[in-house]
């Protein structure tokens, strides 16, 4: 069976929230302790939502959940893990989850172009606005990321 555009929009946008969550809790070891429990909240809200969206989807779009892409998510670990030899491991987390929030919003305003049930717009509003914040949680954090100590 063949989707149409909204059902592969829509598919796109279950597939980011996945990627995301995900590569999240892939990472929770390499995270610091304050770094964790500040992003920790906005995952869970994120898992929530998609679990919505994923029951919605099924119900007014007729699409099934698909399966994880476990290679690419083995070679996106992978290759983070090979970024972290020549860069800051923090740093590195913070970017890969900032362009996995890009790729989240992409997703999603895909998906506005496309007439949605009543049910699933505040869904995806709320996805919108909680991206917007895990961005602006991220970009604050960066900022106050702890300095390296110096050595005498």
């Amino acid at each position: 069976m063949f989707l149409d555009n909204r059902q592969v929009a829509m598919d796109s946008v279950l597939e980011a929230l996945a990627d995301s969550l995900d590569y999240f809790q892939d990472n929770l070891e390499r995270l610091r302790p304050s770094l964790r429990d500040a992003l920790k909240p906005h995952y869970e809200e994120r898992d929530k939502a998609m679990r919505e969206l994923q029951a919605l989807a099924k119900q007014h779009l007729n699409l099934l959940p698909r399966d994880a892409d476990v290679e690419r998510d083995d070679y996106l670990w992978l290759w983070s893990r090979l970024k972290s030899f020549v860069s800051d491991d923090g740093q590195v987390l913070v970017n890969e989850l900032l362009e996995q929030e890009r790729v989240l919003m992409q997703a999603l305003a895909t998906l506005h172009t496309h007439p949605l049930p009543d049910p699933i717009e505040p869904i995806i509003e709320r996805c919108w606005k909680g991206c917007r914040a895990l961005i602006r949680e991220l970009y604050r954090l960066q900022k106050d990321k702890p300095k390296p100590r110096r050595r005498r």
